[in-house]
């Protein structure tokens, strides 16, 4: 990754795929930091999916109301992504400074090594407002982390023909997920997200969250287990 700023789409499922998972929330935070202090001029955006919260939420407003109106379902998760960005806020302490991102157009301070960001508005994902965050810092990539670990050419636990993929161009990944947002969708990246990060020529890097040895080796540039979206900078 460069010196300068780099983008990371922080999956929900990370951060609460039931409960808070804070044994990934500690151990994330010791390698961001440790990765930061190798190099002065580093500094990372994270912006926080939503994960149980969104889910479990969404699909009591489902349970209990005949005809759930689409944007009210968005503000539940995105309700959720900002209760995960407020966490994640307090956990890197010292080294985010400044309030949690709500707007990615609007005017914000960042004075500190880490940024944190959350949900925006109705019809878009945290992965757009990660693409807004990179076309904003002159970003040229972006690093989505959640609980899926390659792209494959269909959704694998519907179609078990479905191949992973270590590289995908733009074009090939939207003819696997669409170019329509639905809330609460499971995606590598989301769809409308993709038709942005395409537009700016954005290389996006999906993997496992989890694996955070792999993590390390993603954002010292070195081989990674994954899949490249669009070209390798």
């Amino acid at each position: 990754m460069s010196d300068q700023t780099t983008i990371i789409s922080l999956g929900g499922s990370l951060i609460s795929p039931d409960g808070v998972d804070v044994h990934f929330l500690a151990e994330f935070h010791r390698r961001i930091a440790l990765w930061l202090d190798e190099g002065p001029t580093r500094r990372v955006v994270l912006i926080t999916g939503g994960g149980a919260p969104a889910r479990v939420y969404q699909q009591a407003y489902r349970a209990v109301v005949a005809q759930p109106d689409t944007d009210l379902q968005d503000w539940i998760g995105i309700a959720a992504t900002r209760l995960n960005a407020a966490l994640v806020k307090a956990v890197f302490g010292s080294l985010c400074t400044d309030e949690v991102v709500t707007d990615p157009t609007a005017a914000f301070s960042w004075t500190g090594r880490v940024l944190v960001a959350s949900g925006w508005k109705p019809g878009f994902s945290t992965d757009f407002d990660a693409v807004v965050l990179a076309e904003r810092f002159a970003a040229k990539t972006v690093v989505n982390l959640s609980n899926i670990a390659q792209v494959y050419t269909d959704d694998p636990r519907k179609n078990p023909n479905a191949k992973p993929l270590a590289s995908v161009t733009w074009p090939e990944f939207q003819t696997i997920v669409g170019t329509e947002w639905n809330p609460g969708l499971n995606a590598p990246f989301d769809p409308v997200a993709s038709l942005k990060a395409a537009s700016l020529g954005l290389t996006v890097f999906v993997a496992s969250g989890a694996d955070l040895p792999n993590l390390d080796c993603l954002l010292r540039g070195g081989d990674f287990f994954g899949t490249v979206i669009g070209a390798r900078p």
